[in-house]
């Protein structure tokens, strides 16, 4: 099966993904998660969206529809590294929106609104900063997730931290 390479592993081309997935039930999720998956910038292209449509049969509405109701999905480009927030009643209440505010400050980020939209990139492309609407760690609030990874408890102190050690080339 022809694939591209991503970083030392192959991911197969959308069309090789569509008839894999094609009328199978969670497939047009599972199409769209390994589309932004393959894409450098981990984001869904219209023109990937338009090709899922079409490929599977979907009404492109439809196929939108589920981009934007996912906030898994992104329909800009991301940054190399993942900064989700929690903004949760129980993330709220034990400091999710200090963690948010630091974050945005510390990366350089301006002109954040919650209210409009989830998610700023760096103007750099260093990373995107997201909230969400609860990760179901109630019980480890405030959460925050890096790159893929769960970090409970968090601080203002020690996302600074987290944050200057990607910057420095370190891992979440």
């Amino acid at each position: 099966m022809p694939s591209i390479a991503k970083a030392n592993r192959e991911v197969p081309l959308l069309e090789d993904l569509i008839e894999t997935y094609k009328g199978k039930p969670g497939g047009l999720l599972a199409i769209l998660e390994a589309a932004q998956e393959a894409e450098r910038l981990r984001y869904l292209p219209e023109e990937a969206l338009r090709r899922v449509a079409e490929g599977t049969g979907t009404p492109l509405a439809q196929v939108y529809s589920v981009a934007t109701f996912y906030s898994f999905f992104n329909l800009k480009p991301q940054g190399l590294h993942s900064v989700v927030v929690c903004r949760g009643t129980a993330c709220h209440t034990r400091g999710s929106l200090e963690l948010l505010e630091a974050a945005l400050e510390r990366l350089g980020i301006q002109g954040f609104r919650e209210d409009e939209e989830n998610s700023a990139t760096t103007a750099d492309g260093f990373a995107s900063v997201r909230t969400v609407a609860c990760f179901g760690q109630c019980a480890l609030a405030p959460v925050v997730m890096v790159d893929g990874a769960i970090k409970s408890r968090m601080t203002v102190g020690k996302l600074a931290a987290l944050l200057d050690r990607l910057r420095k080339g370190g891992e979440a």
